[in-house]
């Protein structure tokens, strides 16, 4: 039994370590660039470990894309609209320097390659924040015409326009702000009167120590 759970342990780290290795890659090369081999030199391992794990490179790509959620922790507890801006604040500050945030805001735009309808990255976004915002409808936080599910895909995309714009004109490092600016300018027409007033910003609510 011990040495089933020793084995089970070496197996989580070396997949994470091949997860890391490629995610730096796909940041660097891009999805048509990376290369097998040298995200096995990366991680420090053989070929035949990342085969064991990862049938190719694409499969290697889609858990990068679809473990992106599992990277963006905000630091403070929250709930309904309050957990809906940390997540964005908190994907906006890593996203300057982790890996696996930086690899999938290039695979994005290359996911015909490798990532189903299903697993599109946006779709799993818009799921994430529209969970708190129908839990911010249920809390009286938003107007009760709002629909969680076309709110949370405009707040996907404008985030997705924003890295991108941030990108080229600032290598992103301003990114938060124009997150910030984002709800602000959604927030009057879309919560209850007083309720954006008591949300909190700024780089507490986003930056992991």
């Amino acid at each position: 039994m011990a040495e089933r759970v020793i084995k089970q342990e070496r197996a989580v780290r070396t997949r994470a370590a091949l997860l890391r290795a490629a995610a730096e890659e796909f940041a660097e090369s891009g999805y048509a660039g990376a290369n097998v081999s040298s995200i096995a030199d990366r991680a420090g391992l053989t070929l035949g470990a990342l085969y064991f794990h990862f049938r190719n490179k694409g499969e290697l790509a889609r858990a990068i894309v679809l473990e992106q959620p599992e990277t963006v922790m905000p630091p403070n507890p929250s709930v309904g609209l309050q957990h809906a801006v940390d997540i964005t604040l908190t994907w906006a500050y890593q996203l300057v320097e982790n890996p696996v945030l930086l690899a999938g805001a290039r695979l994005v735009m290359e996911q015909e390659h490798f990532v189903q309808p299903s697993e599109n990255s946006h779709q799993q976004w818009t799921r994430i924040i529209s969970e708190d915002l129908r839990e911010a409808l249920s809390r009286g936080e938003l107007r009760p015409d709002v629909e969680a599910e076309p709110l949370a895909r405009l707040v996907v995309n404008a985030c997705t326009g924003a890295q991108m714009h941030s990108q080229l004109e600032t290598g992103r490092r301003d990114l938060p702000e124009r997150v910030e600016e984002m709800w602000r300018c959604l927030l009057p027409g879309a919560a209850q009167p007083g309720v954006a007033d008591r949300l909190e910003f700024g780089e507490s609510r986003g930056r992991v120590v």
